[in-house]
C-alpha cells in the first residue's frame, strides 16, 4: 500500500524509541565465522493507516560513529575512511518507496538506504509489527523487526585483505537486522 492511496486524516505518526530499539549487522569474518556489529542513535519515524493497522511508510537515520562491534581497534578501523568514513558520512538513511502488506502484520518494504554517500534501493523484510499497547508513562507504542541482506561493496565499502590459505577477510554481504519501539506521536 502506498503512503499516496491512504486518506491522511487515518494516518498516525510514531517516532523512533532509540533506547529501545537496535540496529545491527553481521559480516563473514575470514570465511569462517560472523562478527557482530551494533548502532546505537536511531532516529526517525514511521507512519500507519490506523483503520487496518497497516505500515505505509518509513524514514530512518543512524550515526554511524556508534558503530560497537565489542573490539575497540576493529570500530576505530570501521569508523576510518576504509569503511564508514564517519568524519564524511556520518549518518546512513533510509526513505521507504514502497510499503506492500503480506499479512500476519509482515511488510515488504523497499526503499533508498544511503550509507558512505551512496544511495541504492533495499528491500526489507518487516515481521512481528506488534502492538499497540501503552507503558506505564501513558505512552501508546508498537514494535517491530526488519531485516536485509546487502552487498557492502554496492555502498562503496570495499575494504579487504586477502588470507594467506586463499579467500578474504570480511565477506560481501552484510546482514542488518533491526529491532524497533515506537511511540505514537
Amino acid at each position: 500500500m502506498s503512503a499516496t492511496t491512504v486518506s491522511d486524516t487515518a494516518l498516525t505518526t510514531w517516532n523512533i524509541d532509540p533506547a529501545h530499539s537496535a540496529a545491527e549487522f553481521k559480516v563473514k569474518h575470514m570465511m569462517i565465522s560472523n562478527v557482530k556489529g551494533r548502532f546505537s542513535g536511531l532516529s526517525g519515524t514511521l507512519t500507519l493507516h490506523e483503520p487496518e493497522h497497516t505500515l505505509t511508510r518509513v524514514e530512518a537515520s543512524i550515526d554511524v560513529a556508534t558503530v560497537n562491534t565489542g573490539d575497540v581497534q576493529r570500530d576505530g578501523h570501521l569508523k576510518s575512511g576504509d569503511f564508514f568514513d564517519v568524519g564524511k558520512f556520518p549518518v546512513m538513511t533510509f526513505k521507504s518507496t514502497r510499503v506492500e502488506p503480506k499479512g500476519d502484520g509482515e511488510f515488504a518494504v523497499t526503499g533508498d538506504l544511503t550509507l558512505h554517500g551512496v544511495s541504492r534501493p533495499v528491500a526489507f523484510a518487516v515481521s512481528d509489527l506488534s502492538g499497540p499497547g501503552k507503558d506505564p508513562w501513558g505512552n501508546t507504542r508498537i514494535g517491530l523487526t526488519a531485516t536485509s541482506k546487502i552487498n557492502r561493496k554496492d555502498f562503496g565499502l570495499s575494504w579487504n585483505a586477502a588470507l594467506e590459505t586463499g579467500g578474504i577477510l570480511v565477506g560481501d554481504e552484510a546482514t542488518i537486522s533491526l529491532d524497533v519501539q515506537f511511540i505514537k506521536a
